[in-house]
């Protein structure tokens, strides 16, 4: 089969798409047709990441060359635990090697395709969606009628945070750049902010609940727009992840010291979950924003673009068809 590998350290240029084995699936697992895959920040672990990083990934070359980790496909076999999947079926979800004809996922990690999405719409939802889903519900604990901000609403994660809050009932804010003013309000924004034009930390609106999906502004002034009782949740980075381990270090310290709550996640992945994201996406509460679509060959294209940091929504790469 053809997949995406890294075989060295690098910037998307190591990237390459060769001939490797088809995986086998464990017992918990299912090996899928790999129809469409996109790529996350998480994705980009081939960067040359530091050296702590590295005794996990790999000292000189990644320890696995596999890259990719949302997918959507069709079950073409199964491990002899697996229950809840069957051969043919349409599933969604996470897994090691994403960027690959097949792949191999636990059952833990998939769900059913929602009914009348595309693979590719499919794929681009599993870690940005999960993350949306989770910062907001669970870690901001967002209710109907509460006011929400988004900083960062025209990306991957702001784009589905924008219309979580909303299917949750809350009153939202997205703050975008100027380009994506109309993006983000056509996909639910109550109101826009282009950041170009207007400091959001200086604004005299007070907010219940702000996901931070970008990092690029100091935590005090985060914690200033909060209301009484507010919560601020980081789940977007800098660049460099010495300043994003000061964040959460810092988000931390801050947090004890008022009743404004600053605080850093990374979403798990729950088979609940994705059903969740996967009936939302069913009634059309959610609808995945593409940025971009490339084939499966233009894979380190679809990296140049993230690392931009200046990406539409989410970035797909079609698997089925390549050759």
């Amino acid at each position: 089969m053809r997949a995406i590998v890294a075989p060295r350290y690098g910037p998307p240029d190591v990237l390459r798409c060769e001939d490797v084995p088809t995986p086998v699936p464990a017992d918990d697992e299912v090996l899928l047709a790999v129809r469409a895959a996109s790529v996350n920040p998480a994705d980009r672990m081939f960067e040359a990441p530091v050296p702590m990083l590295r005794l996990m990934t790999g000292l000189r070359r990644p320890k696995d060359p596999r890259v990719g980790h949302d997918v959507a496909g069709v079950v073409e076999s199964v491990g002899r635990a697996v229950t809840r999947f069957a051969p043919g079926d349409a599933v969604f979800g996470v897994c090691r090697g994403a960027l690959a004809e097949y792949a191999c996922a636990k059952q833990s990690a998939l769900a059913d395709m929602p009914r009348g999405v595309s693979f590719e719409d499919a794929a681009a939802a599993p870690i940005a969606g999960l993350t949306a889903l989770q910062g907001l519900r669970d870690h901001g604990r967002t209710r109907a009628g509460m006011d929400v901000l988004i900083n960062g609403a025209a990306g991957g994660v702001g784009t589905f945070a924008v219309q979580i809050a909303k299917a949750l009932g809350a009153q939202v804010t997205g703050v975008c750049s100027t380009r994506n003013v109309e993006l983000v309000r056509s996909i639910g924004a109550d109101r826009v902010i282009a950041y170009s034009r207007d400091d959001f930390t200086r604004d005299p609106q007070r907010y219940d609940v702000l996901l931070d999906c970008v990092g690029n502004r100091p935590l005090t002034a985060y914690r200033r727009v909060l209301k009484p009782g507010g919560r601020c949740v980081l789940v977007g980075a800098p660049p460099r992840i010495a300043v994003m381990l000061a964040r959460i270090v810092g988000a931390a310290a801050l947090s004890p010291l008022s009743n404004r709550k600053l605080g850093a996640f990374v979403a798990r992945v729950r088979a609940a979950d994705l059903e969740a994201l996967r009936d939302l996406m069913a009634s059309g509460a959610v609808r995945p924003v593409i940025g971009r679509r490339y084939a499966m060959t233009e894979a380190s294209d679809a990296f140049r673009e993230l690392d931009t940091r200046h990406a539409r929504g989410k970035l797909v790469v079609t698997v089925a068809g390549t050759t």
